[in-house]
């Protein structure tokens, strides 16, 4: 073999490893799952008559579109990854799928999902869909997260929008009912996040992201988690209060919103390592179950407006 040869450059195309598992992943199946229950409820709430291949259809494309969101996300963030703990099992950093196959997956799961819901449904959703979508890949992957310690402040609206696109989905229309949804999730994310946040505050100094907890000190960032809470609790009233629900979702909301106050004092109290691990994990557990019971009380609310004309006769 020729000097030539044992130096050439193979230009073969590389055949990919990924399975069915690994572009599972990229989508990031428990935040889509959160996403389709939120805008399930946001599509419930909302007035009128939709058939349900159309119900069906919106949420799928809404999950879809999630998903494109997080696969274009861990793209992005392939070096981001590779350096914590938490992320470093994900397909990209494992080397299973590179980071082009990741974009090309996200790009084509974000046409094909807001084109989809735009063209079938009406393009108000598939204008809204689109906005979440670029929301959360260029103004909060590719700029806030890397630049500012409030990215999960402003970055929350990403998140926080699939029950305005469930409700514009049936509608064509954004009224105050669905912002009001948009607003608990909206609140709820910094405490949810800022406790992650405390207890891997290593992790996120060794990928070099800018955490509260990490730019303003964990003192600070505790106190901006027992703030963001008080908020919270106010505004998922809020429903109740402006007499869109009963005082089944009231009393659940104020219950709810206790347990969170409690566990945010827990954290602003603790301040020895062992103590604030322990307080900060109780809060971020928590914080998920807080927003799956509120919303799960909101469409139970829902469901029984609708069946009980037909059980009482009404």
């Amino acid at each position: 073999m020729s000097v030539l040869d044992q130096n050439a450059i193979d230009i073969s195309p590389r055949i990919s490893e990924a399975e069915v598992g690994d572009y599972l992943a990229l989508l990031k199946p428990r935040v889509m799952s959160l996403v389709i229950f939120t805008a399930l409820v946001g599509m419930a709430m909302a007035p009128g008559h939709f058939h349900w291949v159309l119900a069906i259809t919106s949420l799928l494309c809404i999950a879809v579109g999630a998903g494109a969101s997080g696969a274009l996300n861990m793209a992005l963030e392939g070096d981001i990854d590779s350096k914590m703990s938490r992320t470093a099992n994900r397909p990209i950093p494992r080397g299973r799928i590179t980071r082009p196959e990741a974009m090309a997956f996200g790009m084509t799961l974000s046409f094909f999902s807001v084109m989809t819901l735009g063209i079938l449904v009406n393009w108000i959703a598939g204008a809204l869909l689109a906005f979440t979508i670029f929301f959360y890949v260029v103004i909060y992957t590719m700029g806030l997260k890397r630049w500012t310690a409030q990215n999960i402040v402003i970055g929350g609206a990403a998140g926080a929008l699939p029950p305005v696109v469930a409700w514009a989905a049936v509608t064509g229309r954004v009224d105050v009912e669905p912002l009001l949804l948009f607003a608990i999730i909206f609140f709820w994310t910094p405490p949810h996040f800022w406790a992650l946040a405390l207890f891997r505050s290593d992790d996120y100094a060794r990928a070099g992201i800018p955490m509260l907890p990490n730019v303003a000190g964990p003192d600070a960032t505790r106190l901006q988690i027992l703030l963001y809470t008080v908020v919270l609790i106010a505004v998922a009233a809020a429903p109740w209060a402006l007499g869109y629900f009963d005082a089944i979702y009231g009393v659940t909301s104020l219950v709810l919103g206790a347990g969170m106050l409690v566990l945010a004092i827990n954290v602003y109290i603790r301040r020895e390592r062992s103590q604030s691990l322990r307080a900060t994990r109780k809060l971020f557990a928590f914080s998920i179950l807080y927003l799956f019971a509120l919303f799960a009380t909101l469409l139970a609310e829902v469901v029984y407006r609708a069946l009980a004309p037909m059980v009482w006769g009404a």
